[in-house]
């Protein structure tokens, strides 16, 4: 049973071995890596010690077991001190190896010198040897220098829980388990049996817990990413949070561009910070909602950091989440400062182009109402008409079974002052003649509708809006068409005739109706609303005459405001 115990722990130490050559990093601290290579070796001689038949070949395996005794022990302190972010002065580390080499020293030449064993003899008792020793001083030695390395254990982990922060406390706890666990083995293990150590299996206990822990190491050292000076001292900040959003470290970087990850914990929730709660925590949670938003910008102190967010990486597994952060300010000051630039351009450029197209419009009215003076009308009627059209088109563009756009309400309206520009071709003796037309006369005043068109599109075929330079030339081209086919210039008739032309052609009549001219009375208001109201279907769109019905009334209240406005003058 003594031999099976041995050669089992062996294998299993061997196989613990073999799976963290499995996990091995090379960013993994080299005294861990001791671990694993001295704990098989000392578990060997074990098997080797219970097989020895002569008191020669006992010693031997005796001595190899020190190995272990003296230097995996010294391993396992250094190996704690590194794991606790604790550095140990060079020449401390150099003393303390000097003491395990002479200790071990002493237990290679304890049969010649006896300084480890004053006496050591062997018997065999059911096939298995039995040592008698009585120890010397150099044993008491190896017992104080024990005592030591634990207590400076202990004393790491106190210090590390209690000053270090950045130290996963998970792997401090973890840490404790198998020194407690050998230092038990060793001390209390003849107590419970003398005929076998317990030591071994100890040691393979620790290679457990050094396993899991070297596991966790994937996790927690961000410098698997990175090369050690970069992440460290680099430019770009580097954090890391686990799927429940537990901090589990940060480069100097992050921390200076962050000094909250200083109060954080590792292992300990990061939400109990406020900032990084709301600035970051909150972000990471939208990126694990949709991965295309993997980054956002920070501000502080004056600066503007770039957050790229992606998972953190163990192998081809998803352990949590890592962000890189780095200064952004310059570009994005160049940025605003472009489009700041850009913005005022753009008012700028719109700035000047109301203003030449005001200058436009101002000029298309002048030449209107130019080409009006040489009418025989009281003046006005461009600006009347205008007005006309606009109240047609806000009753129209109210019925969903004729919706306007936008862009063809405001053109109309625009394009109303120059449906009459033809008539600057005309001969003043006919265009102010104050009676009725003779038929040659008429024929004459007729050209005005397609010279009109001519011009506007001469005085339009460079603009850039070519719908208002389509719905003005309609517009003076054809307000003159009639529904039945018997308007000019071309005789159009129904839908032939532009829409912007048909809702003209009601203005312009009304407004002939209801004004004085030099040659006319103005007629009443229920007098042109019975002539409009008698052509509809014949020289308007029947379609339009529930617009013009339901637009009567502010018609009428419009005549009435500029008769009043003229009474008072």
């Amino acid at each position: 049973m003594v031999t099976l115990f041995y050669d089992s722990v062996f294998l299993i130490s061997i196989v613990l071995s073999l799976l963290f050559v499995r996990f091995w990093h090379k960013h993994f601290d080299v005294h861990i890596t001791l671990v694993f290579v001295l704990v098989p070796f000392t578990c060997l001689c074990y098997p080797m010690l219970v097989r020895a038949q002569t008191l020669e070949a006992a010693l031997v395996a005796n001595r190899l077991s020190y190995i272990g005794a003296c230097y995996l022990l010294l391993i396992i302190t250094l190996s704690v001190f590194s794991l606790c972010s604790i550095e140990l002065p060079r020449y401390v580390r150099l003393l303390m190896f000097c003491a395990s080499t002479f200790v071990y020293l002493s237990a290679l030449l304890a049969d010649k010198y006896q300084l480890f064993y004053r006496s050591i003899t062997m018997e065999i008792e059911d096939g298995v040897p039995v040592f008698h020793k009585e120890y010397s001083f150099m044993h008491t030695v190896f017992i104080c220098m024990v005592i030591l390395y634990f207590l400076m254990i202990i004393s790491a982990m106190a210090y590390s829980l209690a000053k270090k922060k950045q130290v996963s406390r998970k792997n401090i706890l973890l840490l404790f388990l198998p020194i407690m666990v050998c230092m038990f083995c060793y001390f209390g293990g003849r107590k419970i049996t003398d005929r076998v150590e317990l030591l071994p299996a100890g040691y393979v206990f620790a290679q457990i817990v050094y396993l899991i822990i070297a596991h966790r190491l994937c996790l927690y050292d961000i410098t698997d990413i990175s090369i050690d000076s970069m992440v460290e001292r680099g430019d770009t900040g580097f954090v890391s949070f686990d799927f429940s959003f537990h901090y589990l470290g940060s480069n100097l970087t992050a921390k200076r561009i962050l000094p909250e990850l200083e109060e954080l914990t590792v292992d300990m929730p990061a939400s109990t910070n406020e900032t990084v709660q709301k600035q970051f925590l909150s972000r990471i949670k939208i990126f694990s909602d949709d991965p295309k938003q993997d980054h956002f910008y920070y501000e502080r102190d004056e600066h503007i950091y770039l957050v790229r967010m992606t998972y953190l990486f163990d192998g081809s597994r998803k352990r949590g989440f890592q962000l890189f952060l780095t200064d952004d300010t310059k570009n994005q000051k160049y940025i605003d400062l472009i489009n700041r630039f850009n913005t005022s351009l753009k008012a700028e450029v719109e700035e000047k182009t109301a203003h030449i197209v005001e200058m436009h419009d101002h000029l298309i009215t002048s030449m209107a109402a130019m080409v009006e003076s040489r009418d025989n009308s009281t003046g006005g009627h461009i600006k009347r008409t205008s007005e006309d059209v606009r109240i047609l088109v806000d009753e129209i563009r109210h019925d969903p079974d004729m919706p306007l756009s936008e862009s063809f309400c405001r053109c109309i309206i625009k394009a109303a002052p120059m449906h009459d520009l033809g008539k600057i071709a005309v001969d003043d003796a006919v265009l102010r003649k104050p009676g009725r037309f003779t038929d040659e006369e008429f024929a004459k005043m007729k050209i005005h509708a397609a010279e009109g068109a001519r011009i506007v599109h001469e005085i339009l075929k460079s603009t850039d809006d070519e719908v208002f330079r389509h719905i003005a030339e309609n517009v003076a081209h054809y307000h003159h068409e009639r529904w039945d086919g018997s308007g000019y210039p071309e005789g159009l008739r129904g839908e032939e005739i532009p829409l912007e032309a048909r809702i003209m052609a009601i203005a312009d009549v009304y407004d002939a109706l209801v004004s004085k001219r030099v040659y006319k009375d103005s007629m009443s208001f229920e007098q042109a609303d019975a002539i409009i109201m008698d052509g509809m279907g014949k020289h308007f769109d029947k379609r339009l005459e529930k617009y013009y019905v339901s637009a009567r009334p502010k018609l009428e209240a419009y005549y009435t405001s500029l008769a009043q406005a003229a009474g008072e003058e």
